[in-house]
């Protein structure tokens, strides 16, 4: 089975779409579930900081072990209803308990994931380069879909990330020690920076400290060389993407827009397609 992986790429991406599709299924928990379970914590490290009475706060369910739930009515979830996208469109979109709309981020989540995954393996194959490449993709997904719902990226994605670019490079998967270490130091400080460019400027916080900590992750995938695409086409995709946001939602232009996002469609184009990208804009360019 293994060696017919390697010898079809057709067949290697289709696995890695399933496969990715189960994986998006866990990462919606993650999306879901990561933040309360944080948040919680950092009320019990304050109160205990601060010295305060400890107060009773039941923890919010586990990411590993509590079954899935509906958040309307409880309904456990049996495990045909936890296929990934099949068990959506059997269930028509509604809670088999109580027949509450079911959310659109879990399909499109583990539809997205299988993709990507799938792209990932037909780009580098089935070998350290895709495998790397799929613990990258899943991070990026996880971090986007906490981001676009919180406006919070976690140190324990973020810092995975990072500490895994840097080591890959021991053995030069993408790049090399030296440029995952400047690209690493590039990202976080050229996103500190502007950030506090723009507060002394103007007294306001411009964007979260997560956004330092996600570039600096993807500097040491992509090296210092992908830092400038990568904040390039963030900007471009934020800029577009954003002013649909307001018009569409009505909101005010100083409504906070997670960057977090763009930051990670960003990394994962690099990583993917950054050298060929370069190329297309010498020839288009005319630059040799």
């Amino acid at each position: 089975m293994f060696d017919a992986l390697l010898a079809s790429a057709a067949l290697s991406a289709a696995v890695a779409l399933a496969f990715g599709m189960l994986v998006g299924s866990f990462l919606n928990v993650v999306i879901l579930r990561l933040p309360p379970r944080l948040e919680w914590q950092w009320r019990r490290d304050s109160r205990e900081i601060l010295e305060q009475p400890e107060q009773y706060e039941p923890a919010p369910p586990g990411i590993v072990v509590q079954r899935s739930a509906c958040p309307k009515c409880g309904h456990k979830l049996a495990p045909w209803e936890n296929i990934p996208v099949v068990s959506f469109l059997l269930l028509r979109g509604k809670c088999r308990g109580c027949g509450s709309p079911i959310s659109w981020q879990y399909p499109l989540v583990e539809l997205a994931t299988g993709l990507l995954f799938a792209a990932c393996i037909w780009r580098f194959g089935v070998g350290a380069e895709g495998l790397a490449a799929l613990v990258f993709t899943g991070l990026l997904v996880a971090m986007s879909g906490i981001d676009l719902r919180t406006t919070l990226l976690p140190d324990q994605l973020t810092y995975p990330l990072l500490w895994i670019g840097l080591g890959l490079s021991t053995m030069t998967l993408f790049v090399s020690p030296v440029q995952a270490i400047f690209g690493a130091l590039a990202g976080y400080l050229s996103l500190w920076s502007v950030y506090w460019a723009f507060k002394l400027l103007t007294g306001k916080e411009g964007m979260g400290h997560g956004d330092f900590k996600l570039l600096a992750a993807l500097g040491a995938w992509c090296g210092v060389a992908g830092i400038l695409p990568i904040v390039l086409m963030s900007s471009f995709i934020g800029a577009i993407v954003g002013s649909l946001w307001i018009g569409l939602r009505g909101s005010d232009r100083a409504t906070p827009i997670p960057f977090g996002p763009y930051l990670a469609a960003a990394g994962w184009v690099q990583l993917m397609w950054g050298p060929q990208l370069l190329q297309a804009y010498r020839d288009f360019s005319g630059l040799n």
